[in-house]
């Protein structure tokens, strides 16, 4: 049915309801009623009507059931299917599926443990969009054991999606430390969290070029960087089937070592650099300082290093650093040397043995020993700078070498630097994930679960990693990084950047977010459940959204989302 204006001539228009039929195959309509002496207003109330809608009695009321946050869960939802993660995740639709999903939004929205996560799904619609109202804690670790099954099968995706052969991937490693003793994995270890006093685990990160998280891998808390190297070297060739990539490490992670007996054996290409002490070998030959007398980057060569190319490059603004830094420390190693006269003086340390631990103590705390010169007799401690050595070291402020296999066809000295500079998009991964997504401390004591509960991290990052890219013209970041013609120089802010970062808007006229407080924002859209009531009656419950922003809009426009 429809309803139908008929012009009138000089009359008024006839409002006829009709409809449609068919007959010997042809379309025909008929006159149900003629309504043109109802108001218009009943008119429109008979036309919204046929279209199914509902409606109160001017008597009866609103009664809102709850309310829930839902702007920041729509945009997450919502990229989260246009990345195709449940896919991803799992090809068929099942309630572990389900489950993972909804972690991984609560992971962006508002990390917390398990227990927690689940009394969370009572403030805003994540349950509601996944079914997992009535989930528990229990259910919930269920789920990180199947997701701790299916790793690999969803790693293998994410590389087949992101990385062709012949393509070039970020390798880093980092720590984390856990509350606990239980767990087997736990082993104390370099902290890179500062925390010596926990135990901790590590974990690799490999990403593509761009910095997107495509796997992970969780190592005993006492791994060396060139054995995480070892383990992912193998899961690229073994596990996900690449035969040409192209790794970059740092130089504590790429050693010789693992260059002939890792990389070399399985025919891949590499990015790294050489350590301080390679450096000075190296400038006893053909590192010479009058190499950067026109240009801060400069091919050389060195029998030391066969098949290799080597690009010496030196920073006047890493060099300054480093001078500033070493004079503290020197200043710092000098007052804690005369503390220790100080102390001869007073006749607290008489033996030389003693004088000799408390010497010791403070060259370790500030590793200052090779520029000092020291005498320790009974009674006695002198000391005088090594000019010599900090002179030398002085010389080479600045100064660093990439070092490669990658053909110059391939790769030039130019990209070869900013590609080994592109680990810092994985730090910046670490950065986020351990602190915006919360993957410290760990309180998980079985192994798998610890893997499952990293990797749940890795893929809210994955998701994170797209929106923010995606919302940029709206957050404090950068939307044209890597501009830079000099791959040698300090990356700076593009002119678009400094621009809006200046006047704390966007070019629209938005104000400036953080990514965490642009959430906060879209979280004040709400959907609230509401039930018509008439009388002792309820009528059939319904849904509506608070009425968007300007800010919210534009935050569903860039990512592409409908509410």
């Amino acid at each position: 049915m429809y309803i139908e204006r008929v012009p009138n001539r000089n009359s008024p228009a006839a409002v006829l309801l009709r409809e449609s039929y068919r007959e010997d195959g042809k379309v025909k309509k008929r006159t149900l009623s003629n309504l043109s002496a109802l108001p218009d207003h009943v008119i429109e109330i008979i036309r919204s009507a046929i279209k199914g809608q509902s409606f109160i009695p001017a008597a009866g009321g609103l009664s809102i059931d709850k309310t829930r946050s839902h702007g920041h869960v729509a945009a997450i939802v919502g990229v989260m299917k246009k990345l195709g993660l449940p896919n991803l995740i799992a090809s068929q639709s099942s309630r572990q599926r389900d489950l993972i999903l909804a972690m991984i939004a609560t992971r962006i929205l508002e990390p917390a443990s398990k227990l927690a996560t689940a009394r969370l799904w009572n403030t805003n619609t994540i349950a509601d969009e996944f079914g997992v109202a009535d989930a528990d804690k229990d259910e919930l670790y269920g789920a990180l054991d199947w997701l701790c099954q299916q790793q690999v099968r969803i790693e293998r995706k994410l590389l087949r999606r992101h990385v062709q052969e012949g393509a070039l991937v970020l390798f880093d490693l980092t720590s984390t430390y856990l509350e606990g003793r239980c767990c087997p994995l736990a082993k104390h270890g370099y902290s890179r969290d500062h925390r010596s006093d926990r135990l901790q685990v590590e974990f690799g990160l490999l990403t593509d070029r761009d910095g997107r998280p495509l796997a992970v891998e969780v190592f005993e808390g006492n791994t060396a960087d060139p054995a995480a190297l070892s383990s992912q070297v193998s899961a690229l060739r073994e596990r996900h089937g690449f035969r040409d990539l192209i790794i970059v490490g740092d130089r504590g992670m790429i050693t010789q070592a693992r260059i002939d007996n890792d990389l070399a054996p399985n025919h891949l290409f590499w990015i790294s650099a050489l350590r301080n002490d390679a450096i000075k070998q190296l400038a006893k030959g053909p590192l010479q300082l009058s190499l950067f007398d026109e240009r801060n980057l400069a091919e050389i060569s060195s029998p030391d290093y066969p098949d290799e190319r080597l690009t010496a490059c030196r920073n006047p603004f890493l060099a300054d650093e480093r001078t500033r830094k070493r004079r503290e420390l020197l200043e710092a190693t000098e007052t804690g040397l005369r503390k220790v006269q100080e102390a001869i003086v007073a006749g607290r340390l008489k033996e030389c043995g003693a004088i000799g631990r408390r010497v010791e103590s403070t060259l370790r705390r500030f590793k200052m020993a090779k520029h000092f010169h020291i005498e320790i007799k009974d009674g006695q401690c002198m000391f005088s700078r090594n000019e010599e050595s900090i002179a030398a070291e002085s010389a080479l402020d600045g100064i660093y070498v990439i070092r490669t296999n990658v053909p110059k066809e391939r790769l030039d000295a130019e990209e070869s630097v900013r590609q080994y500079k592109g680990l810092a998009r994985v730090e910046r991964a670490f950065r986020t994930i351990k602190t915006g997504l919360d993957v410290r401390p760990v309180f998980h004591h079985l192994s798998d679960r610890v893997r499952a509960h990293i990797f749940l991290c890795m893929l809210a990052y994955y998701v994170e990693w797209e929106m923010r890219n995606k919302l940029a013209p709206l957050l404090f970041s950068d939307e044209f990084p890597g501009q830079n013609i000099d791959p040698v120089a300090p990356a700076r802010p593009s002119e678009t950047a400094k621009a809006k970062i200046g006047r704390g808007q966007s070019q629209k006229g938005f104000q400036l977010h953080s990514f965490q407080t642009l959430l906060q924002d879209l979280g004040t859209l709400a959907r609230s459940w509401i039930t018509p009531e008439t009388g002792d009656e309820r009528g059939v419950t319904f849904t509506m959204l608070t009425q968007p922003t300007p800010l919210q809009q534009e935050v569903f426009r860039l990512l592409g989302v409908t509410v």
